[in-house]
């Protein structure tokens, strides 16, 4: 433990240490030696930084890189004032005056020539300053615009995928953490683009201050001829200079790469390499253009001849690979093909077991969907179903039958169906190679593509290439691929019919998993009270009416109460939803204090309980005229609700409750309609809407 702490702490220590390093070149003279050893290590710094920039697999692997950027520019610099003091202190005594690497870079790079050293010095920072450091800077500037402005869809992205069942919380936390990073990150490097930026006009002034202060002082404290004072100073200046600019073009070349480069699964070196020469008709077309030009009079021959060699060999190569690699699944087909047929079986009578059971939960996809579904084919929509049975398990309370999917070749290519009970419910087309890019109610431009509608929840939709992902999340599209298309069209029918998938096994379940806690409660219950298909049909009815069953104990606790006065499901649940009003009404508003409420007219709400006297909870009926009154002036209310950003609650007698539930339940989706004693006493109620005839 003690070896680890000591670990991190010497590990933290490195960059105070270079911050006390520059400042103390800043400062203090440094003799040559330790410049040598300094400008090595800015080298190497800039090598290191490069090489990590090209092996990374996506930017934010080296999300340190802004403030490294910095280090290294500032050490650079400090660097810069220390040889400038060496250089103008003892540049009149010749080449090694400022040190070794100053000196080899004088001599052996530019030959000792002072002219040619500022001409390739002007080079050097003509290709930083205006090629380099403006491209990664204008790339930087854009990428963190466009960042930014994505976040927005990114973050709808996930939260879609949260409520889909693809994800857990934990997921959508780093995702959204990840989200934030990469803008942090982009925003950073628009930032440190500038540092190069002003790096390369340091340089720049850098080199003219010490050659103009250098002839002075050679001239007039070291009474030097013109002539001399100009090679001694001059071979100094562009030296230092050289060294400087040699990691700064290293930097700015990392810098570029860094967001330039696309996030994936290899390096910027393998992604080159398998791009670029993956193609053999590109390498025979290049070695043929390079052999005609070698053969040309006058051309250099073995140059254009060799490198036309090269590509025709390396065109060839590939060419064999990929020939080798369908050979090989030929070879595999066939081999497919000619294992030994299984005997025809032997025609025998009929039984039951030739009756099949229809699938309670059946998903039929065409032939091109086929790969959504096939693991062998990377197939993320089987997956995302397991996903979404857990999701709704946990929410509704009891165990989603799984999924019995297949293909049907009657459907069309791109189209699937969703049945329950071996009835459709659903069915829609889908286009697996394209992302849909779903309108959430408000963007900020049009996006090209195929028009449709999302089949869960029928926003108005494009189908767009996956290159527009981004573009589309930045116009405040929520984006998501095909299999999440199918999933939330499923989660969406299996929430709307979940009544239906609670049957008389699922509740024997859910009994006995209650009886290991409370098993006097339930041997009470069933058979004692009521029986098992009584508790079945209430179970439903809080499900068709969007309540989860979770809560099983209070449930039974509820039933068995009142089972004994009456086993009419119609006022058990009615007892068990004042029961789980808490639970309702929190699930309607929140731990909001208030609860927004519509109330009915006192006169329709009399001649509505007159209706229920006549006909009775079950048989009751609402006048073909007054029902579509009644049915506009809800819908009214639920759009102004729905525009207020609240939701809509239809609040009546315990009478009333049963009938106006079923009578909005499909004529007004998303009404809830409560009793007056399903309010819990810890709300407080507030009217904002009158339902009148």
């Amino acid at each position: 433990m003690t070896e680890r702490l000591r670990q991190v702490s010497l590990t933290g220590l490195g960059t105070p240490l270079m911050v006390l390093v520059m400042l103390a070149m800043m400062t203090l003279p440094l003799p040559t030696f330790v410049l040598d050893m300094l400008f090595t290590f800015s080298i190497t710094l800039s090598l290191v930084v490069l090489l990590v920039s090209v092996y990374i697999l996506k930017p934010l692997d080296f999300a340190a890189f802004p403030s490294v950027l910095l280090v290294a520019t500032l050490l650079r610099l400090g660097l810069n004032i220390a040889s400038t003091r060496v250089v103008l202190l003892h540049g009149h005594q010749g080449g090694d005056a400022a040190g070794k690497v100053i000196e080899a870079f004088g001599q052996v790079v530019i030959g000792g020539n002072y002219a040619v050293g500022l001409i390739v010095f002007a080079i050097l920072i003509i290709i930083n300053f205006v090629v380099v450091t403006k491209g990664a800077g204008r790339i930087s500037e854009v990428t963190a615009r466009f960042t930014l402005d994505a976040m927005p869809g990114k973050q709808m992205a996930i939260d879609a995928d949260l409520n889909a069942g693809l994800i857990n919380q934990d997921d959508a936390r780093s995702r959204r953490e990840e989200v934030a990073a990469e803008a942090d990150f982009y925003g950073a490097m628009d930032g440190a683009s500038k540092f190069v930026r002003g790096d390369a006009v340091a340089g720049i002034l850098i080199l003219f201050i010490n050659l103009f202060g250098g002839l002075i002082i050679g001239m007039s404290q070291h009474d030097l001829d013109l002539g001399t004072a100009t090679e001694f100073y001059a071979l100094l200046t562009i030296g230092d200079g050289l060294v400087a600019q040699v990691p700064a073009l290293l930097l700015s070349v990392a810098a570029a790469l860094m967001v330039t480069r696309q996030g994936g699964s290899q390096d910027v070196a393998s992604q080159m390499v398998g791009q670029i020469f993956n193609n053999p008709r590109v390498m025979y077309v290049t070695g043929g253009v390079l052999t005609a030009m070698g053969l040309i009079p006058g051309m250099p021959h073995v140059a254009f001849l060799s490198l036309a060699g090269a590509s025709l060999g390396a065109g060839y190569m590939i060419d064999k690979r990929e020939k080798q690699a369908q050979l090989a699944l030929a070879v595999a087909a066939q081999q497919q093909a000619a294992l030994p047929a299984s005997a025809e079986p032997e025609i025998k009578e009929l039984s039951w077991d030739d009756v099949q059971p229809v699938d309670i939960i059946g998903l039929e996809v065409g032939y091109r969907l086929i790969p959504l579904v096939d693991k062998a084919q990377d197939g993320k929509l089987m997956g995302r179903i397991k996903g979404v049975r857990k999701k709704l398990s946990q929410e509704l309370g009891f165990l989603v039958p799984s999924v019995h999917i297949r293909d049907n070749l009657d459907l069309s290519p791109t189209s699937y169906r969703i049945s329950l009970m071996g009835v459709s419910v659903g069915e829609a087309s889908i286009y697996p190679e394209r992302e849909m890019a779903i309108n959430p109610g408000q963007v900020f431009g049009e996006m090209p593509g195929m028009t449709a509608r999302d089949p869960a929840f029928g926003l108005p939709a494009v189908w767009i290439e996956p290159s527009q992902r981004d573009h589309a999340q930045t116009l405040g599209y929520t984006v998501v691929d095909a299999s999440t298309v199918v999933a939330t069209h499923l989660s969406q029918i299996l929430q709307t019919h979940a009544a239906e998938l609670l049957g008389h096994e699922e509740v024997e379940q859910l009994l006995k998993m209650l009886s290991k806690s409370a098993p006097k409660l339930v041997e009470n219950l069933v058979p004692g009270t009521l029986p098992i298909g009584v508790v079945v049909k209430i179970l439903q009815n809080l499900l068709q009416e969007q309540i989860p069953i979770r809560d099983l104990r209070t449930i039974a606790e509820t039933l068995a109460e009142y089972g004994a006065r009456s086993q009419n499901p119609v006022a058990l649940t009615a007892a068990v939803r004042i029961a789980l009003s808490r639970m309702i009404v929190q699930n309607i508003n929140g731990l909001e204090p208030e609860l927004p409420v519509v109330t009915l007219d006192r006169q329709l709400e009399q001649i509505l309980q007159q209706s229920i006297q006549v006909g009775g909870e079950e048989g009751a009926s609402i006048e073909p005229g007054l029902a579509d009154r009644l049915l506009q002036s809800i819908n009214r209310v639920a759009q102004r609700q729905e525009a207020a950003g609240q939701p809509t609650v239809l609040l009546t007698s315990p009478a009333l409750r049963p009938t106006l539930a079923r009578f909005v339940r499909y004529g007004v989706p998303g009404v809830h309609v409560l009793s007056y004693q399903e309010i819990p006493d810890t709300k407080q109620i507030k009217i904002v809407g009158t339902v009148g005839q």
